[in-house]
């Protein structure tokens, strides 16, 4: 496809030439882009090369299938994206608390009553050695 682009690109400067035909001593005919001595000048018209139907078809064929693996790569680097975004978003959060956990002081969470369950000592240990664990896994 890409050679087609070009070829297409340098069509009207070769078309655009001026080219000259002359015969030389030996009565050989000869054509040049620059005149010589007696030279005329020849019009040249570009050879128009028709594509069959076969041949659209294919190239269709080729740039559609082209254009679904485009829009593959878009929609994996989508994903890729927001997954990294989530990932910065969750380690992030990760950092807040293992901040949260080093100033102590009491941990609680809130039962269905509405009423404070303290954590124990152990439980916070097991908390922040997870959480160490998951941030040097999935944050570094």
């Amino acid at each position: 496809m890409h050679h087609l682009l070009c070829c297409l690109l340098l069509l009207p400067a070769i078309a655009g030439a001026q080219i000259y035909r002359w015969t030389d001593a030996q009565g050989q005919v000869h054509f040049s882009e620059t005149p010589r001595e007696g030279a005329e000048a020849v019009s040249v018209k570009p050879q128009v090369v028709e594509r069959d139907q076969a041949t659209r078809e294919r190239e269709a064929r080729t740039e559609k299938i082209h254009d679904a693996r485009r829009q593959e790569q878009a929609a994996a680097a989508d994903k890729a994206e927001a997954a990294r975004e989530q990932r910065q978003k969750r380690c992030g959060q990760w950092r807040d608390q293992q901040g949260q956990l080093s100033h102590g002081g009491p941990y609680y969470r809130l039962d269905e009553r509405g009423e404070r369950q303290y954590y124990t000592d152990q439980q916070i240990d097991s908390f922040r050695r997870k959480l160490a664990e998951s941030l040097a896994r999935d944050c570094n």
